[in-house]
């Protein structure tokens, strides 16, 4: 791939885990109140048919990880797990209360912060409480993401008895150096026992988590890193893009140099050798970041194009709904989003008087609905079509025109009604999907609020 085309296109983009982004919620004219009415309008239609999924945010970590996004609260101190299992209990038993039917449940995430950083004993009495109100659906899948130096066999096997299956391990990069300037300090045995260990016990997809264009990341770093990967064989494993946004996060990230970190056509080297490696060590692509070996129900579901994305990332089947439990968690009904507290203090307190924690969201009007389609269509399956006369909006001719120069530049092809990425394409995804954006075209950001898209 020659460098103009990652100079060219490499600009701030969104990830499209929702359309319309976050930054684009109109807060001003969402309530609690349509967020409640538009859940159990969309629960009604989908719950006796597809289930729910759950994505529960356990936020507490030991130590900051200076590459992390996510909202957490870093502590030594684990007298916190208790307090807050019971507040998300409390928070589940609010929206069963809402809810007009038993929840069928059909997925349920655990993300974090460190979901293993509670003991097994309170993941057991968090999930028990959970299943409690609800039904277990068929075909349901259950996952967790652990942390390679504290998930034990004992984390594993409880969850396994609960009916999880999935496990993701975050990874990154197994270099000494770039660890240390992460603040993640994991040997390759934590990862090769915790693995081991998920196998013994009977889990059916293991997943890795890599991540190129890190702070004195090199080619031969990414290449050594996959080849230790290759030598556990995950079932599934992504390949993130760093997103290096430090007047977001803060001091989090400043623990290198902007210029420590790889960019443009330097980093794109290691995803494209990366990518080449994986490909050869049996793995396919699948949608943005993601790859999976042949068995896996991730590759199958793209294959048979049930593949989804929403806040969880890539899910391997579709629910409407999807409710988020804890702090920063957000919810989605399919018509509306619903963030909740950041702060753990005004989430315990909005809990204590009785009220859903949730401080913003977005009512999705007919336009952001069809927009959303042609976004999750394009990062789902590559392709979108608006042969569908529902699929149609009155700005269609200005997008098609904006994206005849990538169609110029193979990225794309556009047929009579059709739009299919190529395979020189799809490093591009983001931007393509963003010539649908219509709310970031029509308004600019003047600041910067997204990472790079290469």
């Amino acid at each position: 791939m020659g460098c103009s085309l990652i100079q060219k296109y490499n600009v701030p983009g969104p990830r499209y885990t929702s359309y319309p982004t976050v930054p684009y919620w109109e807060e001003s004219s969402f309530s609690v109140d349509i967020w409640q009415k538009t859940l159990n309008k969309s629960f009604d239609e989908s719950n006796r048919s597809e289930g729910i999924s759950l994505y529960i945010h356990l936020p507490f970590c030991e130590s900051l990880c200076t590459f992390c996004g996510c909202h957490k609260r870093v502590t030594k101190r684990h007298e916190v797990e208790q307090p807050y299992i019971q507040a998300v209990l409390k928070e589940w038993d609010l929206y069963c209360q809402l809810l007009k039917d038993r929840p069928q449940i059909k997925e349920i995430h655990l993300g974090g912060g460190t979901p293993t950083f509670f003991s097994p004993e309170h993941l057991t009495q968090l999930i028990q409480g959970i299943l409690a109100k609800a039904d277990v659906a068929d075909g349901h899948e259950f996952s967790f993401e652990g942390h390679p130096n504290s998930t034990s066999r004992e984390h594993l096997q409880a969850l396994y008895d609960l009916g999880f299956r999935r496990v993701s391990y975050g990874v990154q990069d197994y270099n000494l150096n770039v660890q240390k300037a992460i603040h993640r300090i994991q040997p390759f045995e934590h990862v090769a026992q915790a693995t081991q260990w998920a196998r013994e016990i009977g889990y059916s997809s293991i997943s890795h988590d890599l991540v190129f264009g890190l702070p004195f990341q090199r080619l031969e770093d990414v290449l050594y890193t996959i080849e230790q990967t290759n030598n556990l064989n995950p079932d599934r494993l992504a390949f993130y893009s760093y997103a290096h946004v430090p007047w977001i996060k803060g001091n989090g990230q400043r623990g290198f140099k902007d210029q420590d970190v790889p960019q443009d056509d330097v980093k794109r080297t290691l995803y494209e050798e990366g990518k080449k490696k994986l490909l050869a060590h049996g793995y396919h692509e699948i949608g943005m970041d993601h790859f999976a070996l042949s068995h896996d129900n991730m590759y199958q579901s793209f294959h048979e194009g049930t593949l989804h994305r929403n806040f969880m990332g890539y899910t391997s089947s579709k629910t409407q709904v999807m409710i988020g439990l804890g702090i920063s968690s957000i919810s989605d009904s399919w018509y509306s989003f619903a963030q909740n507290e950041k702060n753990l203090e005004e989430y315990y307190a909005r809990l204590e008087a009785n009220e859903l924690p949730v401080f913003r969201g977005h009512a999705l009007t007919q336009e952001d609905l069809v927009m959303r389609r042609h976004i999750l269509n394009l990062m789902c399956t590559f392709t979108t079509s608006w042969e569908n006369p529902a699929m149609t909006f009155p700005e269609l001719p200005e997008v098609l025109a904006q994206l005849v120069e990538m169609q110029q530049d193979r990225l794309l092809e556009i047929n009579d009604k059709q739009i299919h990425i190529l395979e020189q394409g799809k490093p591009f995804i983001r931007n393509i999907c963003m010539a649908f954006d219509l709310r970031l075209k029509r308004k600019l950001p003047n600041t910067r609020i997204f990472s790079m898209t290469i």
